[in-house]
Order: C-alpha cells, then sequence, then structure tokens
C-alpha cells in the first residue's frame, strides 16, 4: 500500500509520567512502537523533536513545515503522518496545509491519553493516520483522530480530555475509518497553495486579542507597541467589537499591521451584519473577516501572509488567499 514516513513532534502520544505530570520524552521510535502496521504499509522516521505542543514556537512551526517538504521530496515516498501534541496540532496541520500542493497526504495525528496508558488511544490513532496517509489523495493535509478523519482547515480541538477531541464546527465530517479502510464523504475546497515562506532569523509578532463586555482597546493598542505585525482580533457574535475598537483597529493598520477577524462563537462565519462597532465597521476599518476559520488557524493565515511579503497590499491579498473558500463539495454519503 505504501512507503509512509512518520515525523514525530512530541505531544500526549510521546507523553509519559514525570512525578507530578505527563510530558513528552518518548522518540519517534517508541512511538512508532506502540501501533500494528496497516498490511502492506512500510514506515520510516524523522525524529524532529520531542515537546508538549503548548510549548511549540513559529520556529517549530516552520522547521516541520519545511521538514515535510523535503520528506515529499522523494517521490518514492507516498505519504506522511506527523505525531503531534493535541493542544496546537490544528495550528501546526493547517501551516502545512496552507502551504501543501501535492497530491500525497499528510496525516496529523496525537492522542489524549499518555502511551503505555490501557486505554491509551495512541496506537488506534497512529493505525488510522497511517491507513489514511497510505490510501488517500488529493484531500490536502488531514487530521486523523478517534476513528474520523477531517480536513486539517477549519478543524479546531473542541474536546479537552474526551477522546474524540476534533471536529469543524462548521462542516459536515470529511471521513471516517473502520474495518480496515478509509471511507471519504466530502471533497474539501482548498485555495491555491502559498509559496514556502523562508525561515526567518525572527518570526513576526503575531497576537490574538478577545472582546468581551467591558472590552476596550488597551490590549490591542498594547500589542501594536510591542511589536505585533499582525492581529486577530477575536469578537463576540459573527465579528464584533466598539466603536473604540473600531478606531484602534483603523490606528493599526494605518501602521502596516495586518488585522484579522474572527469570533469567539464556536461555528459559523464572520459576518458584516452590525454597526457602531460591529464587522460592518471593522471590516472598513480594514479588518480581514476570516470566515469559519477561528482564532488559532486564523493567527497561522496572518502569519503566513506575513512570511510572504513585506508589501502591505501584497500582504493583504496572500491573507485573504490563504483564508480561501469555506464550503465543500460532498462526494460520498
Amino acid at each position: 500500500m505504501g512507503r509512509i514516513v512518520v515525523i514525530s513532534t512530541g505531544g500526549t502520544i510521546a507523553s509519559r509520567w514525570q512525578g507530578s505530570g505527563f510530558a513528552a520524552d518518548a522518540d519517534g521510535s517508541e512511538v512508532v512502537a506502540t501501533a500494528p502496521l496497516p498490511e502492506g504499509v512500510t514506515v520510516e522516521l524523522v525524529d524532529l523533536f520531542s515537546v508538549n505542543s503548548p510549548r511549540l514556537t513559529t520556529a517549530h512551526q516552520l522547521t516541520l513545515l519545511r521538514t515535510v517538504h523535503e520528506v515529499l521530496a522523494d517521490p518514492d515516498v507516498d505519504g506522511i503522518v506527523v505525531t503531534h501534541g493535541t493542544d496546537t496540532l490544528e495550528e501546526s496541520a493547517f501551516l502545512v496545509d496552507l502551504h501543501h500542493h501535492d497530491e500525497r497526504p499528510v496525516v496529523f495525528t496525537g492522542s489524549q491519553r499518555p502511551m503505555g496508558t490501557a486505554d491509551g488511544d495512541g496506537p488506534g490513532n497512529l493505525y488510522d493516520a497511517l491507513l489514511a496517509a497510505s490510501t488517500t489523495r488529493g484531500l490536502g493535509v488531514l487530521v486523523a483522530f478517534a476513528g474520523r478523519v477531517h480536513a486539517a482547515r477549519g478543524t479546531v480541538k473542541t474536546q479537552a480530555v474526551a477522546l474524540d477531541a476534533f471536529a469543524d464546527p462548521s462542516e459536515e465530517l470529511l471521513g471516517k475509518v473502520g474495518f480496515g479502510k478509509v471511507t471519504v464523504l466530502r471533497k474539501p475546497e482548498r485555495p491555491r497553495a502559498l509559496p514556502l515562506p523562508a525561515m526567518p532569523e525572527l518570526p513576526p509578532r503575531v497576537d490574538m486579542v478577545m472582546h468581551h463586555a467591558d472590552g476596550d482597546p488597551v490590549l490591542l493598542n498594547a500589542a501594536v507597541e510591542a511589536g505585533a505585525r499582525g492581529i486577530v482580533l477575536v469578537g463576540t457574535g459573527a465579528g464584533n467589537a466598539t466603536p473604540e475598537i473600531v478606531e484602534a483597529v483603523a490606528a493599526a493598520v494605518a501602521r502596516g499591521v495586518l488585522v484579522a477577524l474572527t469570533t469567539r462563537v464556536a461555528a459559523g462565519p464572520v459576518t458584516e451584519i452590525y454597526t457602531h462597532g460591529g464587522a460592518v465597521d471593522l471590516v472598513a476599518a480594514g479588518a480581514v473577516p476570516t470566515g469559519t476559520l477561528r482564532a488559532g488557524q486564523a493567527r497561522i493565515a496572518v502569519l503566513s501572509a506575513l512570511l510572504g511579503s513585506d508589501d502591505a497590499a501584497e500582504r493583504t491579498g496572500l491573507l485573504r488567499r490563504a483564508l480561501g473558500a469555506a464550503g465543500s463539495v460532498l462526494v460520498g454519503a
């Protein structure tokens, strides 16, 4: 069925008890050894790093992105599986997807329970990811978890500790795994891949600011003063805030800061409905609405746009391209 390269980055799937809590300390060979291999699959390993995913930096993620491209430069590789911590998996998977132009799959997986536990979910998730990596094509970057297959775009962690940790709250399920096969239910729409970015000596700062009752521009302005080149404003409702925050957004955009607008609501798109500080005014002030992408992935889109150009207009164009289409086409049931 295929030659699959597993890139190991740590996370709960590589974690063991440290005396006061769990932390990643197992290498990739130990992780791979926990799972049975699908019939006909051979595995090679890239032991990239082993960290808990909340500790990942932009440098880690860009290293992972470049490693994926280096592995796929070998035409005899049939697919890639990335084992990753669940806390920031949605961000790393989306970054790779934004720059992925290959028909061969890259499948992210991990676990909610540490390795070696009697009820651990890591081995099953890794088996499913290997199966998806060896049998699917043309779907972009995927997330295989708890018997389900998700498109990277739009998929977020929706459960803090439950095994069925990931979903796209605004889309139907992409696929499922059972009885040794992957069933694809729809084909995701994906924008044209962005060019592979350079490895900057100092990655651009991109901050997130959430609106709430009594929210004011203090934190947004502080982010600008701290040197943020990009800001994700997490609005209420369909993407709303206040007239004072609209003014702060306009001032930030005037200084060359790339501002994206998302919402703290779990599902549904950012929509220009309300004025008096709502999305109508925020978009008019220069904020770019992110559709159904939520904060973590919106931040990755802003980061990729900033890495792609030093020109303000080009960066905005790259951000809009990264945001792409929110819909998909059903291909099965």
